[in-house]
């Protein structure tokens, strides 16, 4: 798999994000918002990267900035690509300058972050500001394996939101995966009390749980959307696994999606995964008194 690795600066004033709408690209980001930044060149830090993309976007100085996360993404037009996005936080030099756009943007808006709408911004910068792509609600099943939540015809590609969890790290651990066509719509939910084990391999076996009932259900292609950091960069390959306690779910896994078409995995933050950390919070509880 191709990498595209960029920076992207979170530039905030009176309690607002500066968005800069596309005027040319791809379809799939044409005409919508994304934050400040773009691709580092070889060789180049990534610092020197955001503060050369985004004088050149806005015709604004970098004054400060604090690095604030680092994100993978698949875009859906683009499997083949993995997009690495180094994200910062950014201040301005306050010298009275004001927005010049580059020719790859036509508008710029300040927005509070509670005024953003999916539908106005790309699917890369939801992921960024952790906005949902869809309303995020209370888990209200009883979980002990798997729940189907809702029938669907089609289920040939599919999101699974993974996660897991240990209480004491090695403790009590359970894991949870919650399934969505589409049409971001549940239509399945599962999770497994694991007994006493780590918060990594409680991960994996959310990842392992998600394969399995994705098999089941006949689904071709998955997008795992996952909150680990570290298991993503494992199974993208970009780390290596130096605990041999993780080999054996690590390869089963392998085993498992070798039987798709496509597989992809890709790092979201902790809030844009409520609904598989609200599965492993809830199985955990229903056996704490064991």
């Amino acid at each position: 798999m191709k990498q595209h690795v960029s920076t992207r600066a979170i530039i905030r004033k009176d309690g607002r994000t500066l968005l800069l709408r596309r005027g040319n690209g791809r379809e799939n980001i044409l005409s919508k918002y994304e934050l400040p930044g773009g691709k580092i060149d070889y060789s180049e830090q990534p610092e020197d990267a955001l503060k050369r993309c985004v004088k050149d976007a806005t015709g604004l100085a970098v004054q400060t900035m604090q690095l604030f996360d680092v994100l993978t993404y698949i875009d859906r037009d683009d499997r083949d690509m993995q997009y690495v996005f180094i994200l910062y936080l950014v201040s301005l030099v306050s010298n009275g300058s004001k927005i010049r756009l580059s020719q790859n943007y036509d508008k710029y808006t300040w927005e509070k972050m509670s005024d953003i709408h999916q539908e106005d911004v790309t699917e890369s910068t939801m992921l960024l500001l952790g906005i949902s792509q869809h309303h995020i609600q209370s888990v209200k099943n009883d979980i002990t394996t798997n729940n189907d939540v809702v029938a669907t015809s089609d289920l040939s590609h599919v999101v699974v939101y993974s996660d897991g969890g240990s209480r004491g790290n090695p403790g009590p651990s359970a894991a949870g995966f919650v399934i969505m066509d589409g049409y971001d719509t549940v239509v399945h939910e599962g999770g497994m009390y694991l007994g006493i084990t780590t918060n990594n391999q409680a991960e994996y076996h959310g990842v392992r749980l998600g394969l399995e009932k994705a098999l089941e259900i006949g689904s071709r292609s998955i997008d795992f959307r996952i909150d680990s950091l570290l298991v993503v960069n494992q199974m993208n390959d970009i780390y290596k696994i130096k605990n041999r306690e993780l080999w054996p779910i690590h390869e089963r896994i392998r085993e498992l999606v070798v039987k798709f078409d496509k597989v992809t995995f890709t790092h979201v933050k902790r809030e844009f995964n409520q609904l598989a950390d609200g599965m492993v919070n809830k199985i955990l509880n229903a056996h704490e008194n064991e």
